[in-house]
């Protein structure tokens, strides 16, 4: 594994830095260089890649307090570049296009699930608007038919009472005028005509036509009573 470090540190005693060891520089990369091996020894790849901060602080505090006897004051490290080896990087890269395909097809399950929900949703909405809207056709095709027959079965009743009105209209009519007995036997005449017009398959006459005045005059007699 390669690992990029950067340390920044300043002089606080000229003395001990120019005194206390051979090479300053080249004594901070070493140290760095072995500290870092010690630290990244003790953490698996995962941490390694994910716990920067944790390094870079741990770090500091070892290079410090192992500096210090060389007049030099390390105040922060910083992890720059972590690169683990060829077959570390395939495996990493695998893995992590295998978590995209994973999540690839969840996400698609998942859209699909959606959809076949929102499908089923909408054809159960659409049946039951249409089962309302047969319903209301029905109901209102029933109330039409019924009020089609009232209002058949009132027309009826209006011409009946209508004809009824007229018939008795006619009567009152006939008495007002005070009809004789001529007028009388004239109806008489109108009235035979009328059975001889009927459906009746057998008429039955007076012998004598000289009663039709007595029909006449039981007309009269009729109308009168009716009154």
């Amino acid at each position: 594994m390669k690992i990029d470090t950067v340390v920044f540190y300043y002089v606080t005693d000229p003395k001990m830095f120019a005194y206390g060891v051979n090479d300053p520089i080249q004594a901070i990369e070493l140290l760095t260089a072995t500290t870092l091996r010690n630290v990244i020894g003790e953490l698996d790849l995962d941490e390694t890649l994910t716990s920067r901060d944790v390094i870079n602080e741990k770090m500091r505090g070892i290079l410090d307090a192992a500096t210090d006897p060389w007049g030099i004051k390390v105040t922060r490290v910083e992890l720059k570049n972590i690169l683990p080896p060829r077959d570390i990087q395939e495996a990493m890269e695998r893995q992590m296009r295998a978590e995209r395909e994973k999540r690839e097809k969840i996400l698609l399950a998942e859209g699909q699930k959606q959809s076949a929900i929102l499908i089923a949703e909408g054809n159960k909405e659409s049946m039951i608007l249409n089962a309302e809207a047969e319903k209301e056709s029905t109901i209102r095709r029933a109330e039409g038919e019924a009020q089609k027959h009232i209002d058949l079965k009132k027309a009826e009743a209006d011409g009946i009472r209508m004809v009824r009105e007229a018939e008795a209209d006619g009567i009152r009519a006939l008495k007002a005028a005070g009809p004789d007995d001529a007028v009388l036997t004239l109806r008489g005449y109108e009235s035979l005509k009328d059975v001889a017009d009927g459906q009746a398959t057998k008429i039955f006459m007076p012998n004598d036509l000289s009663a039709i005045s007595s029909v006449a005059n039981a007309v009269a007699e009729s109308v009168k009573s009716k009154k």
